[in-house]
């Protein structure tokens, strides 16, 4: 078994190293996203799904560049335009995913926080970012495989 996984890595290495860079650059847009969800909650007082879509769209564009120049330099051959639009229609789908689990986890879990917490606005706060960060481990699997099925097939795999 340990010597398939390691047959496995040693001829996967590029695609592992892909993913690796697309978990750092996912990190990176969770940043983004988590900072600017909560500007718009706790400063401009936006509801937790409406906050999701502005600060969702800010850390996919974020990502586009990022993987475009770093995660697969490669596919800077082709036309960014079309690419963009390719990594954002997998985005909206991921967006919607994402709100999905942001809405069904943070209603599900909200009065447990506050209950837990002893304090509504503590509960709040972490109920949605709880739900946040669920939603975003969930939909790094979709956006990286849809990605790279289709935004950025066609690269090599080869080390």
């Amino acid at each position: 078994m340990f010597s398939q996984a390691q047959s496995f890595a040693r001829s996967n290495r590029k695609e592992i190293n892909r993913f690796l860079k697309f978990s750092v650059v996912g990190a990176a847009g969770a940043f983004t996203d988590f900072t600017v969800l909560n500007l718009l909650v706790q400063r401009f007082h936006l509801l937790p799904v409406v906050a999701n879509s502005f600060s969702f769209t800010a850390a996919v564009i974020q990502n586009f560049i990022l993987n475009r120049y770093w995660t697969y330099p490669e596919s800077r051959q082709r036309q960014a335009t079309a690419q963009l639009v390719q990594f954002f229609l997998v985005n909206i789908v991921g967006l919607g995913i994402n709100s999905l689990i942001l809405v069904s986890v943070d209603h599900s879990l909200r009065n447990f926080w506050i209950h837990l917490l002893g304090n509504a606005d503590t509960g709040f706060f972490v109920s949605y970012n709880f739900a946040k960060l669920f939603a975003v481990g969930i939909v790094l699997f979709w956006n990286f495989g849809v990605n790279r099925m289709w935004t950025y097939r066609g690269l090599s795999t080869q080390s």
